[in-house]
């Protein structure tokens, strides 16, 4: 398949505005950091109006787009030259990207809502409605870009919004922490999508996408693979995939709207689209940059369940699952056009019943006092009977419950992965029969069972402003899978941005493979309800066995970071110190120290008297009339 080709400049209508949608929540989040305390008792409402607005125009430019021929839905906006001869600012609206931004501005919005109750007592809620603006507004940036610079700058706007939202309460050491681990692993990957975007514009002279893409089969395989690795690398960075995972699970320590926001819809899908997006020209089906996409999104998959399973930090454990879950993205995206559009499908309904899973725990901590640790809930599907009610309607999405919409995406991944490769088709499928083990013990934990909570707690309903963005992401949890992969619905509309594989897939749920995925996961289920549901529930851990152990340590991630890179910089860096201090300044302190001391020394010759300037005279013309003589006889 050859890359896709952008086409067509908009001529006007809501694509023309598409430029609204980033710089309404970017002045959203200038108002209201400038505007300071003077902003704080209506500052969040002018927030979710922002959000609300960039969601209208991406709503609007949507239905503008899909009424075009679609040779014609590749609409380039431009705004002004940046680099000259290098990219210039302008924006690409398109089925994917137009998808991304109906995902971001209307989940994201929601959430916006949802935090008008949840941060309704702290006292800088405005800071953190502009972080939240400014987050919306930099993913929108990078996702709606025409150029790798663009991206790159939306690329580390939400670096930089996820390192405040993250440390939002820097008060707390653990958030602090946090923000600047989740900070410094993303350099890492950053460091990845620079250095390829070096090598894009050595090979082809531009970085617009325009110019780029239909140029890349020019370049040598050599080339072409360094490229699509190092955008994996940065894709791994963003979104959570091994080696660069670690960052995730610490990252829970912000508020929880920003755990739904980064998880659903903004921060951890930058990966996916920029696979997705440079796929055609860097990860062509077959290559050897494909299969590691594959490679490293099966693993993730495996390596976030099998962390979910042993969670009992409530947030952690839906971390664990965030990661699993874009590993099966990822492993869509690895095997080229017949994934693409399974990918976008799940990441999408995936955006849905993440988020109402995320915030569904935050109504249960904000229940709780704030408590996280589900081994202190119990019974609470009596007292939140609509936190419950949507909680178990996202659950049984994510676990791929039929006809929910993760039954329709996952399960379409896997059967498009099984027809690519047998092997990492069945690893896909244990990866499912996992995630139906941790989910139903985050259920059964939170929801059923005797109470366990001390009596300080008192369990409460949220209010209507955090329940009702629950409902309706329930709701969309319910039936968008369906909508989008039955009839290649979806497919069909990406198939301008992304290509169109030369054969459809058929969704077959009753398929060999459909049926094993739903036997695993009635297993794991059940394992799970007999564990938990039917035995106690120790609210201290015990130590458990060594997998037990291993999976509660995210399978040792941060020791063999601590291993391979803290320790060794480390070491380095005392000895550079040491070299330093005893070489360097040893030299420069020994030479000033020489010449101090010397100096000293030749002062004291200077007596100042006559008789012995005279003397040394004296003592000079005989020691050279000495040697004369001595030269003269030889």
């Amino acid at each position: 398949m050859e890359p896709v080709e952008i086409l067509s400049h908009a001529g006007g209508g809501a694509i023309s505005l598409a430029w609204l949608m980033i710089a309404l929540p970017l002045a959203g989040a200038a108002i209201l950091l400038i505007g300071g305390r003077a902003t704080n008792k209506w500052g969040h409402l002018l927030a979710v109006l922002m959000s609300v607005g960039a969601f209208v125009v991406a709503a609007l430019a949507f239905f503008q787009l899909i009424g075009l021929d679609p040779a014609q839905r590749r609409q380039s906006v431009g705004l002004w030259e940046f680099i000259p001869g290098v990219a210039n600012i302008g924006l690409l609206i398109d089925p994917l990207s137009i998808s991304f931004c109906l995902l971001i501005t209307f989940v994201g919005s929601l959430i916006h809502i949802y935090s008008i109750g949840y941060m309704s007592h702290d006292p800088d809620r405005r800071r953190f409605f502009a972080y939240l603006n400014l987050f919306v507004a930099a993913m929108l940036l990078l996702v709606l870009a025409d150029n790798y610079v663009a991206l790159f700058i939306g690329w580390e706007g939400v670096g930089l919004a996820s390192y405040l939202l993250i440390g939002f309460w820097q008060y707390k050491p653990s958030a602090a922490v946090a923000a600047k681990k989740a900070f410094v692993v993303n350099r890492v990957g950053d460091f990845g999508l620079l250095v390829a975007m070096f090598l894009i514009f050595a090979q082809f002279g531009s970085l617009q996408f325009a110019e780029v893409f239909p140029a890349a089969g020019q370049a040598s395989q050599g080339v072409s693979t360094a490229i699509g690795l190092l955008l994996l690398l940065g894709a791994c960075g963003k979104s959570a995939q091994l080696p660069l995972q670690s960052w995730l699970l610490d990252a829970m320590e912000g508020p929880t709207p920003v755990s739904a926001l980064i998880h659903a819809a903004t921060m951890v899908t930058a990966g996916v689209y920029l696979v997705v997006r440079s796929g055609a020209a860097f990860f062509p089906e077959g290559s050897t940059a494909a299969l590691v996409v594959t490679i490293v999104g099966v693993a993730t998959l495996l390596a976030g369940a099998i962390i979910g399973t042993a969670k009992d930090d409530i947030k952690k454990g839906l971390a664990g699952s965030t990661m699993s879950q874009i590993g099966y993205m990822m492993l869509a995206a690895g095997i080229g056009p017949a994934g693409y559009a399974f990918a976008i499908a799940h990441l999408i309904s995936h955006g849905f019943f993440k988020a109402d899973l995320f915030l569904g725990a935050g109504s249960v901590m904000h229940a709780m006092n704030d408590e996280v640790d589900m081994r202190r809930y119990g019974g609470l599907r009596k007292l939140l009977p609509i936190t419950f009610v949507t909680f178990f309607i996202g659950y049984l999405a994510i676990i791929g419950f039929p006809l929910l919409s993760g039954y329709f995406t996952k399960d379409g991944i896997i059967e498009s992965v099984m027809h690519h490769s047998a092997i990492l088709g069945w690893l896909a499928v244990v990866g499912a029969g996992i995630t139906g083990f941790y989910m139903t013990r985050m259920v059964v934990m939170t929801f059923f069972g005797p109470k366990r909570w001390d009596e300080k707690a008192h369990p409460h309903e949220s209010p209507a402003v955090m329940t009702w963005p629950l409902i309706i992401l329930s709701v969309f949890s319910i039936g968008l899978g369906a909508y989008l992969v039955l009839s290649n619905r979806l497919l069909l509309f990406l198939a301008p941005a992304v290509g169109q594989p030369e054969e459809l897939p058929h969704f077959a749920p009753f398929a060999v493979t459909g049926l094993a995925t739903l036997a695993l996961v009635a297993v794991g289920a059940a394992i799970a309800i007999v564990k938990y549901g039917r035995s106690e529930v120790p609210v201290v851990q015990p130590r458990g066995s060594f997998l037990t152990v291993f999976a509660r340590r995210d399978l040792y991630g941060d020791a063999l970071n601590e291993a391979l890179f803290m320790r060794p910089g480390q070491w380095l860096t005392r000895l550079a110190v040491f070299f330093d201090n005893r070489g360097i300044d040893g030299v420069v302190n020994g030479l000033a120290a020489g010449v101090g001391g010397s100096s000293g020394r030749l002062r004291k010759i200077q007596t100042g008297y006559v008789r012995s300037y005279a003397l040394s005279i004296f003592v000079g013309a005989a020691v050279l009339a000495g040697a004369w003589f001595v030269v003269g006889t030889l």
